[in-house]
């Protein structure tokens, strides 16, 4: 099958844009010894500064990379180099058979997928369950306490009033969110940590402020009557607590084929621990899913999912309501670029889907939205919105260059993109020009 990805996609795979830059450099014969391709590996040789080259070679069917030099960024600007490289001009890859160091990595590559496949379809092995019991009676009645302490810290907020909220230090914020981590229930700590800079963020702070706050009290309400809750909605409420459901687990659930379109990824850093959502779009099944990763200091995200292309795959979701996570099982083939955009919607219909979502889960802070012909408009200090050709408008939620960028690539003309929607506004993550994938740059530091 001949390679097929872009070179805009390829440079999504980059960790920085020093990476970006440093990989378009080497993308040029003269910087190679040797370059060769088979339907499943592509390999070279690049020269460097010390006498021997260094050997590089990238897995094909689930991108992949591996790199005998010294750079901890990955992939690095050799691997880099060479899918671009490859993208450009295939006919200089005329070395038709893998030297053993890049063969021994891809059998090694095969060997751990086979194990990892057969490991999913094991059956659960057995537990203690008196220990199992024991110690998620033990977690709930860490929990149940710090709910009902988080219950007197609402009140007591509330009577104080809001203006006196404006005057707290942030580690008033902290103190009651460090407590709710003791009780075994980070969720809830992230959302009161995500409280704490209202109050300085600007105006209409205290409508804001007041929107998470009577979200986290509903959430306390909600969680005191679980047991008469349907079995979804109560599963949600666990995952936003902090309640982790194992990845073995999961995998144990009924799977999902499609051909899954890779719509966009977006990353955040908050210190060193790095989240990486991956938005993928069922063709026959209209379903969303999202592949949530994280990596820890200078860890690395994996590769295989490509943002602009589609593959055969099947996906297990967790529970939720609605159950958008999920992991991929198993995919077949090769990814391929996109031949056509997977949406025909327009604004009205984000309102419209993001009041039934509600309906079913009101703590969601983020929802995908895929939108058609649409244009990027300028208004009133220097804020742009989308408007679709029903004349429905949205805020744009992107800093001022990226959607100078945006409206620069698109030529003025009407654009298909790919976002996630707060309720307010909406964060580009890609826009599809014609047949052509831009990824919007709007990673968030925290």
């Amino acid at each position: 099958m001949a390679f097929s990805l872009t070179a805009d996609q390829i440079i999504t795979l980059a960790p920085d844009d020093n990476s970006a830059k440093s990989g378009r450099d080497l993308a040029h014969a003269k910087n190679w010894v040797k370059l060769g391709t088979t339907e499943l590996i592509a390999w070279g040789e690049c020269k460097g500064s010390g006498s021997n080259p260094y050997q590089t070679c990238v897995d094909l069917t689930e991108i992949a990379f591996k790199c005998s030099c010294p750079s901890r960024k990955f992939p690095c600007k050799h691997g880099l180099a060479l899918l671009l490289l490859l993208s450009k001009d295939s006919s200089l890859f005329n070395q038709p058979d893998a030297p053993s160091w890049a063969d021994s990595w891809l059998k090694g590559r095969a060997e751990r997928t086979e194990k990892k496949a057969k490991k999913a379809e094991e059956p659960p092995k057995p537990v203690d369950r008196e220990a199992q019991t024991k110690r998620a009676t033990k977690r709930e009645q860490n929990v149940e306490s710090g709910i009902a302490e988080l219950d007197r810290w609402l009140q007591d907020a509330a009577r104080h009033g809001l203006a006196d909220l404006q005057t707290r230090p942030y580690h008033f914020w902290e103190g009651q969110a460090a407590r709710l981590v003791d009780a075994r229930a980070p969720g809830l700590a992230r959302m009161l940590r995500d409280c704490a800079g209202i109050p300085s963020s600007g105006g209409d702070w205290q409508e804001r402020l007041l929107s998470r706050l009577s979200r986290i009290y509903l959430l306390l309400e909600a969680y005191k009557r679980i047991s008469e809750l349907p079995v979804d909605l109560a599963a949600e409420l666990r995952n936003l607590i902090g309640y982790t459901v194992p990845q073995d687990e999961v995998m144990q659930s009924t799977a999902v084929n499609d051909r899954w379109y890779i719509a966009a990824q977006s990353v955040e850093e908050d210190e060193k621990l790095k989240s990486q959502r991956t938005w993928l779009l069922g063709e026959k099944t209209g379903r969303t899913a999202l592949i949530l990763s994280f990596a820890y200091g200078s860890a690395y995200f994996d590769t295989s999912l490509v943002a602009g292309t589609v593959i055969d795959a099947d996906l297990v979701f967790y529970p939720g309501a609605p159950q958008i996570r999920a992991l991929v099982k198993c995919r077949r083939g090769q990814a391929e670029p996109f031949s056509s955009f997977p949406s025909k919607n327009g604004i009205a219909d984000i309102f419209e889907e993001w009041a039934r979502t509600l309906a079913i889960n009101p703590w969601l802070e983020l929802y995908p939205v895929a939108l058609t012909n649409v244009r990027t408009v300028p208004v009133a200090d220097g804020k742009w919105e989308l408007q679709d050709e029903s004349g429905h408008a949205v805020r744009l939620h992107a800093p001022r260059d990226t959607a100078w960028v945006m409206m620069a690539q698109s030529g003025g003309e009407p654009i298909n993109l790919f976002g996630e929607w707060n309720g307010r506004s909406v964060r580009p993550l890609a826009i599809y020009a014609g047949s052509k994938y831009m990824r919007c740059n709007t990673a968030v530091t925290r």
